[in-house]
């Protein structure tokens, strides 16, 4: 049960596919420029969308956020993941054989950058060789924005709902 009431929908509009759209609501506007980020991170990027989603995936394990976990899943299998890849971010084993070096990299990226606040140096220095400066500040875009919705989610008392896509 929610800690706060979700946002109705307004004028008999469909109610917003996911709970937590509906709890962003009440933040009526930031609610359309957060929608239009949060489709930019999801489709507008240059970061492999298989890295982008392995980083999801494991900020939803660093922070326990079993809503977003629910959501990219999917996601991630779609685009590219594997199941092997999945148990092993889930069972915290970021240097797997189902990892090649750069997805190794950015899961172990995305565990410092949660839990101590930031990458370290020499973390980035290797990002930014694999992936361009771009790249580095889209991936850390990426963590900051599903760590962000986690802390939303958590707060707010938000159950996951049934996947939106695959």
């Amino acid at each position: 049960m929610p800690r706060l009431p979700l946002a109705e929908p307004r004028d008999g509009a469909d109610p917003a596919p996911l709970k937590l759209f509906r709890m962003v609501a009440h933040a009526e506007t930031a609610y359309g420029p957060w929608l239009g980020y949060g489709g930019a991170l999801l489709t507008k990027l240059e970061l492999d969308p298989l890295l982008r989603e392995l980083t999801i995936l494991q900020v939803a394990r660093q922070v326990g956020s079993h809503y977003e976990w629910v959501q990219h899943d999917p996601i991630a299998r779609t685009v590219g993941a594997t199941g092997e890849q999945i148990d092993a971010i889930q069972a915290g084993r970021d240097d797997d054989p189902a990892f090649d070096e750069t997805q190794s990299l950015v899961l172990q990226t995305t565990r410092t950058t949660v839990n101590e606040g930031a990458a370290t140096e020499d973390q980035i220095a290797r990002l930014n060789e694999r992936l361009g400066t771009r790249g580095v500040v889209e991936l850390l875009l990426v963590i900051g924005n599903y760590t962000g919705i986690a802390m939303l989610i958590a707060s707010t008392g938000l159950e996951p709902d049934p996947p939106l896509a695959g």
